[in-house]
């Protein structure tokens, strides 16, 4: 009777009820309310689901995400060896291969303006790094705090390794990867404070065609441009600018296929969880992670009103031939901010087809994004 008392109380007590803490609860919580938002919302799903089932997994069994040294029998936890690649930078640039694969960067061939655009919007990036500065953070922690800015989660994943601020990760990439989820809620009030009824509106003419030369040559004269200034930057702009070239030279269909669907899913997979079992509640529930939560969010912001009234500007000088919706595009949330200035303005103008024009601010904010993650590592000389 004994052994079979003292079984079941073994039996019980590995279950994980006697280990769950208050701040357990609260992440179990966010989770929950993460899978409702991808699932129930649509709110960015392919992202949400694996992020939320992570951080759902890591707060009932740690040890998922434990190191080797932390384990008596030297085995790491599965989602411990997934994070390990985000540290190396492997699938943030993976990631940054599929969406060249699977984007069009004719829009933004066809009207350069949008790296004008594209680079508005990445202001939001640099002021949040000095308010992140004036709250306490050190100048590297600052810079990976603030890159959260341009709404990319993999850049601020591989900016955040690459500058050693490993242990920030998890909160900068949630903050990241939640902001991406949330842009057809932030950024639309933000959109119309600055903006008239007229300006919304605003019909623009028809993109010019953009040959096959053009499509092939752009993504090879950007790799040689932006990396020969910005070295550093090559694992994301010379991956993004690869999997454009695959899909653009017409003669690599299997590669471009596979870089786009499968490899694309496997990665996301293999990133959105371990990103999301870096928010244990030890971890994440702490005033630093509010900090970063909120400042990322001030970034974005940022971000967007910086590029709709630069949108502004050059509608004024264009004589109301820009509208200036499509700056608001110019964060990173490929093609969901494109899709946003979309919206708010058909809500105008159920007639106006503004999505091709926004694809352009949208592809520059990519590229800016990265250029952006290059500065602060050119000047801390990584």
């Amino acid at each position: 009777m004994s052994y079979f008392t003292e079984t079941m109380g073994n039996l019980l007590h590995q279950t994980a009820f006697f280990n769950l803490t208050w701040g357990n609860f609260v992440m179990i919580l966010v989770a929950c309310i993460f899978l409702y938002l991808a699932i129930a919302k649509g709110f960015e799903p392919l992202l949400l689901v694996p992020i939320a089932f992570g951080m759902l997994l890591v707060n009932i069994y740690p040890d998922i995400f434990a190191a080797p040294e932390q384990m008596s029998n030297g085995v790491g936890g599965l989602f411990h060896y997934f994070y390990t690649l985000d540290e190396w930078s492997i699938l943030p640039s993976l990631i940054f291969l599929g969406v060249g694969a699977m984007t069009d960067f004719g829009p933004l061939i066809a009207n350069p303006i949008s790296f004008l655009l594209g680079a508005a919007a990445q202001f939001g990036i640099f002021g949040a790094y000095f308010l992140a500065i004036l709250m306490g953070f050190n100048d590297k922690a600052a810079a990976a705090v603030s890159i959260i800015g341009g709404a990319d989660g993999p850049t601020s994943i591989f900016l955040a390794g690459k500058l050693g601020q490993s242990g920030l990760m998890g909160p900068i990439a949630v903050a990241a990867y939640s902001y991406m989820a949330l842009v057809p809620i932030i950024q639309p009030p933000i959109m119309k404070l600055f903006t008239t009824k007229k300006e919304r509106a605003i019909k623009m003419q028809n993109l010019r065609p953009v040959s096959k030369l053009e499509k092939i040559l752009f993504p090879i004269v950007v790799t040689v441009v932006v990396c020969l200034i910005l070295p550093t930057t090559a694992p994301l702009v010379g991956m993004l600018m690869l999997g454009n070239l695959f899909r653009e030279c017409g003669v690599v269909r299997q590669l471009s296929e596979t870089a786009s669907n499968a490899l694309m899913y496997i990665v996301v997979i293999l990133l959105g969880t371990s990103v999301g079992a870096s928010t244990s509640a030890e971890a994440f529930l702490n005033a630093t992670t509010l900090k970063i939560v909120a400042l990322g969010l001030i970034a974005f912001m940022f971000g967007t009103a910086a590029g709709v009234l630069f949108g502004k500007l050059l509608c004024f000088i264009t004589k109301g031939k820009i509208n200036p919706l499509i700056g608001s595009a110019g964060v990173s949330t490929v093609p969901m901010a494109a899709r946003v200035s979309q919206k708010v303005g058909a809500e105008e103008d159920p007639t106006n087809f503004l999505l091709m024009h926004a694809m352009g601010p949208n592809v520059a904010g990519v590229i800016g994004t990265a250029v952006a993650a290059g500065v602060f590592m050119a000047i801390f000389g990584i």
